[in-house]
């Protein structure tokens, strides 16, 4: 961590003079340096790629500070040597060589036609031609990238930097539309095989993305790339560690304890809950999601920011559109292999979510060579499950009745027969037009309905042979719930008895209700149920 001379009397350790400026949605290091913004020191790990040299790839999450990674590169290529005082790589590097840098940004856009890429890197082509003085004498983005590497090199004697800041944006906005989708992959294609061509001119570079999606494909001219998305040598070179929380924002966490009235342990404990928890591989730490963190530490307040700046709907159309069973999200293992989708045009829904940050890796098995994933802290799981509820649930927002509230309400006083019809309403009004395959969107409307309902009760859900086994618990009352499919309610409540589902309870003084309901697939809704004492 590290601060601008506005910032010295923090660095030095003293109180500072005014509230700590926290670089929110800024993303320029020249900026955040000159304006005094607190900046977490990671130029150590830019000084080691830097002088291996070749070509790397890194994909995190949106928002998790790799714009501000690949400004920091551009400043440090470009030799301003001024605005690394006080860091890391200023003891590290002692030439300081000024090089040309080409710089490409895929944000800031949406790519809904097959002409908004080109349209994109031509007006970013443009600024570069004029730049080294070049005329523009085609129309191929894939030939003016060459003549621009060839002329940054010939006017200033040294080979260039590349960087490309979000690489694959144009194929994540098109998921669900495979045919622009492999459009933008064909052009992306073209346009770094360029990088591959004029190797002899280029000293460096570096390739961001949230995902690995077509990475063979688009990047097959390229097969130096280095991908170090997974290297445990750089797992924090974006994000904030616990390392890094507690060394450098004490002073934030006081003050957000004291806004919260909590002691600060409590307020450590509660940012780890809220905020922590992303792997990008086994055996290392946690990282904190800088975006939500800084947000907190501004508002005094611990909320879902990293949802508020865009749900996942991309995601949850991709999750739809491939008829995904929610029940092998939390929990799932998967192979490295698996989980790279290096060898992936289009990943699979696990892939993905691992990549868009929804699933962290919470453990490894390496005697059976397998991942395993879970959602990495509250923030993520809390607004994952609300955004599917707008997909699967949209009648629980709608009508007052139907709310989550309601039904934790009878959860919680024991009305089962209410909480019971309840939920037969609930099923009765959904919309059925957009189910598809009746009794996979059966499991998953529960998956999000009960996912609604734990974050106020104590839920824990068990699927058998396609069966949904519902344990939901309070402070006086245990709930089992068997549910069937076009059977009879007493099968349920036999398989309940042959099961002994009720044992671990029989000593218990709270009371006990086994549920059987079933399911019609032909009318879509909850028939008849029955419960037992």
């Amino acid at each position: 961590m590290a601060h601008s001379e506005k910032n010295l009397n923090f660095v030095l350790g003293q109180k500072p003079a005014r509230k700590m400026l926290y670089p929110i949605g800024i993303q320029d290091f020249e900026k955040i340096r000159k304006d005094g913004f607190v900046y977490v020191d990671k130029t150590d790990l830019v000084y080691k790629l830097a002088k291996k040299g070749g070509y790397y790839f890194l994909s995190r999450p949106r928002r998790f500070g790799k714009s501000l990674l690949v400004s920091t590169m551009e400043a440090y290529f470009s030799g301003k040597k001024e605005l690394f005082d006080g860091l890391a790589i200023a003891d590290l590097e002692k030439d300081w060589i000024q090089y040309p840098v080409l710089r490409f940004d895929l944000t800031g856009k949406s790519y809904a036609a097959a002409a908004d890429l080109q349209d994109h890197l031509d007006k970013q082509l443009a600024i570069l031609e004029n730049r080294y003085g070049i005329k523009k004498e085609y129309d191929s983005v894939d030939v003016r990238f060459q003549c621009v590497i060839e002329a940054a090199y010939e006017k200033t004697g040294r080979r260039v930097v590349i960087l490309i800041d979000e690489y694959d944006k144009p194929i994540v906005d098109n998921l669900v539309n495979d045919e622009l989708a492999d459009v933008f992959r064909r052009q992306l294609q073209g346009f770094y095989s360029v990088m591959k061509a004029k190797d002899g001119f280029i000293q460096f570079g570096f390739l961001t993305g949230v995902t690995k999606i077509g990475k063979l494909s688009v990047f097959s001219g390229l097969n130096n790339l280095k991908d170090i998305s997974m290297d445990a040598r750089y797992t924090d070179i974006c994000g904030i560690s616990e390392k890094d929380l507690k060394k450098y924002f004490a002073e934030s966490v006081k003050e957000l304890a004291d806004a919260n009235q909590m002691p600060e342990e409590v307020c450590y404990a509660e940012l780890a809950r809220w905020y922590d928890g992303y792997r990008f591989c086994e055996n290392t730490p946690g990282m904190y999601n800088p975006f939500s963190l800084l947000n907190t530490f501004d508002n005094l307040k611990f909320r879902e920011y990293w949802f508020q700046t865009g749900t996942p709907s991309f995601l949850v159309r991709f999750l739809s559109a491939g008829h995904y069973d929610l029940n092998d999200v939390s929990g799932i293992k998967v192979s490295p292999l698996g989980l790279s989708g290096v060898n992936s045009i289009r990943p699979n829904a696990i892939t993905l979510l691992y990549q868009a940050g929804y699933l962290t890796i919470r453990d490894y098995d390496r005697f059976i060579d397998r991942y395993t994933l879970d959602y990495p802290n509250k923030e993520v799981e809390d607004g994952f499950v609300d955004a599917l509820s707008e997909f699967y649930t949209p009648v629980i927002r709608n009508q007052s009745s139907l709310s989550v509230d309601k039904f934790v309400e009878d959860i919680r006083t024991g009305n089962v027969e209410m909480l019971m019809r309840r939920f037969t309403a609930f099923f009765a009004d959904m919309d059925y037009q957009i189910m598809g395959n009746d009794e996979l969107y059966f499991q998953n409307t529960m998956y999000v309905m009960l996912k609604m309902i734990g974050q106020q009760v104590q839920v824990e859900r068990h699927t058998s042979n396609g069966r949904i086994d519902v344990l939901i618990q309070t402070d006086k009352y245990v709930y089992i719930l068997e549910l069937k499919r076009d059977k009879n309610p007493d099968d349920a409540l036999d398989q309940i008895e042959e099961k002994g589902y009720d044992w671990p309870f029989l000593a218990d003084d709270r009371k006990v209700f086994k549920i059987g309901a079933n399911f019609s697939t032909k009318n879509h809704r909850l028939e008849n149920w029955k419960v037992a004492q």
